[in-house]
């Protein structure tokens, strides 16, 4: 009888284990496969992406994310909601009241170099899956450090994946990738701002996304992770009028 239980248990360990190694090769059971390219993946999911889709348009990167192969790592409607802000809440309109400038009503207001210079912070050359990044441990970053990668726009960035503690034992539960803003290229241990990633290896048939869970306790819940970047541009380049019919 012990002999049966052992091998019983045994065979459960194996089935356990592969299918643990499925979910690591495959990034899950969900087909990640979007039959379109990632412009169409956007607009398709229209939650929470639907602004991120008007604002690669503006950015008059639609080519862009129609043909090209690059790495995309996709934040969402609510960091430009939360980032534009309104004149009493926290965000780029309170700044531009207190100011003693207009407003933004409508997006297209910001100019498209703006948005464009914003947007390559979350692009990086190559398709790269969360298989093909570093290890990165918070707590030992001398020891599992993840990588270093230049955006499309030039900033730099940590890309790393964290691996989770199950059963007490550390590093064997999930894998969570990690994209962390790094202000200062010189300074690349310092004030980073870091976000994790709630889906990884999404496959439209142009390059690969990975959306991004913004948190509010989290510096990089803004667009384009400074913020106050993002308003002195802003501020310095002025706004176009306003259409009533938009």
């Amino acid at each position: 009888m012990k002999k049966l239980i052992f091998a019983c248990a045994a065979v459960l360990l194996i089935l356990n284990a592969c299918k643990r190694d499925e979910y690591y090769r495959e990034g899950g059971l969900a087909d990640p496969n979007f039959q379109g390219n990632m412009l169409q993946y956007l607009q398709a999911k229209k939650v929470p992406f639907d602004t991120v889709a008007k604002i690669v348009k503006l950015a008059g990167m639609e080519s862009m994310f129609s043909n090209d192969d690059f790495t995309f790592f996709a934040f969402d409607d609510d960091v430009i909601k939360r980032t534009i802000g309104t004149v009493k809440t926290d965000g780029l309109n309170n700044f531009l009241f207190y100011a003693g400038k207009d407003t933004v009503k409508t997006l297209d207001q910001i100019s498209p170099l703006i948005w464009r210079k914003y947007l390559l912070r979350y692009m990086f050359k190559g398709v790269n899956r969360l298989k093909d990044y570093q290890q990165i441990d918070f707590d030992v970053k001398s020891v599992y450090p993840g990588g270093l990668y230049y955006s499309l726009g030039g900033n730099i960035s940590n890309i790393g994946v964290t691996y989770a503690t199950a059963n007490n034992i550390k590093y064997i539960g999930y894998r969570q990738l990690n994209l962390t803003y790094i202000p200062d290229a010189s300074k690349p241990n310092d004030n980073w701002y870091i976000n994790a990633v709630a889906s990884s290896d999404i496959k439209p048939t142009n390059g690969v996304v990975h959306a991004l869970a913004f948190n509010l306790r989290v510096n990089g819940a803004y667009f384009g992770f400074d913020r106050n970047d993002f308003y002195s541009d802003v501020y310095y380049s002025g706004l176009t009028p306003s259409d009533p019919a938009k």
